[in-house]
């Protein structure tokens, strides 16, 4: 439990820097802190399940049990709501970005991220494409002719908006991939800390008449 808590919380710190290179996009992927924030409750159950075996302590093991049990119901409930509120998730982006409009009236900070994000996946503007950047369009809208979806245009068509959400569900296709397998651990976890428990109750009991 340990060991899969540390390769969680190190695969969500470089989710995070990784993201946070850009405002932009790094508000709408909060995968990276889910994973930061299990990982180091993983971390510190499996600390606490390993004292309880040690220890033979049923109490840390009760606990254990339930913590664990905690887990795998929000990580359930989690499930069930992202599968439910995609189609919310996409239309709060879309506000989320529409703010940013006009990109004229935007600090150079921004301006610069959204031509970074321009750039890295062949989009320009927020949601209505090139028109979003009114009479100045940048460079970085300019459309390359090695590019697939490029054709005769000038500028890319599709707006970053579309490009956001569509890494944004493929950063919740992982995020969810990982929740899967953390429940399978939580699953066995919960397993080993009652079958434990329940040796310890035996083996307790077992003793107490030799000892009277």
């Amino acid at each position: 439990m340990k060991l899969s808590g540390c390769l969680i919380l190190a695969v969500g710190i470089y989710l995070k820097v990784t993201n946070n290179a850009n405002q932009i996009t790094s508000g709408y992927l909060p995968g990276a802190d889910l994973m930061i924030a299990i990982g180091v409750i993983i971390m510190v159950l499996g600390f606490l399940g390993c004292c309880g075996a040690i220890r033979e302590n049923r109490c840390l093991l009760l606990l254990f049990f339930i913590s664990l049990l905690i887990i795998f119901i929000l990580l359930l409930a989690a499930g069930i709501l992202g599968a439910i509120g995609q189609k919310q998730v996409e239309n709060w982006v879309k506000e989320q970005m529409d703010n940013l409009n006009p990109l004229s009236g935007q600090p150079a900070e921004v301006v610069s991220d959204l031509e970074k994000i321009q750039i890295q996946l062949h989009c320009c503007g927020l949601l209505n494409g090139p028109s979003d950047w009114g009479s100045s369009i940048p460079s970085s809208c300019n459309c390359n002719s090695t590019v697939a979806n490029c054709g005769n245009n000038v500028y890319y068509t599709t707006p970053c908006a579309t490009k956001v959400i569509t890494l944004m569900k493929n950063s919740m296709v992982i995020v969810l991939g990982i929740a899967f397998a953390i429940a399978v651990l939580l699953i066995f976890g919960m397993a080993f800390s009652m079958v434990l428990y329940c040796q310890i109750g035996r083996k307790e009991g077992a003793t107490r008449p030799a000892n009277a």
